[in-house]
């Protein structure tokens, strides 16, 4: 098992930033994969940015250049800097881990609000 618990979300004007954190425990040795994805109102949850154990990334297209994924091995977290945020940023942002034997687990979300 692996709880995640998310920090870091608020509103924040237009072009402005803010960064994520997620904090993963129990069987943290077991993770292959963090992500973070979102959730807009009315709309599906959708991937933003994934990094693997090899320190890969990627990234939705409507972030790119804009966002950024790490991860802190010893610390079992994954990080998100937004900057450059927009209106249609707007969400709940939920990290996401997957382990070795493809069991998914998610954080309770945290809501990020870009608008002024």
């Amino acid at each position: 098992q692996v709880r995640l618990v998310e920090s870091g979300g608020g509103l924040v004007q237009p072009g402005g930033s803010l960064r994520l954190s997620c904090a993963a425990s129990g069987t943290t040795g077991s993770i292959v994969a963090m992500s973070w994805y979102r959730q807009a109102p009315g709309k599906q949850r959708e991937m933003v940015a994934v990094i693997i154990s090899g320190g890969s990334t990627t990234y939705a297209d409507s972030v790119k250049g804009r966002f950024t994924i790490s991860r802190d091995n010893g610390k079992s977290t994954v990080d998100l800097q937004m900057n450059s945020l927009k209106p249609e940023d707007t969400g709940v942002y939920y990290c996401n881990v997957r382990t070795v034997v493809w069991n998914i687990f998610w954080g309770q979300g945290t809501q990020v609000t870009v608008s002024s």
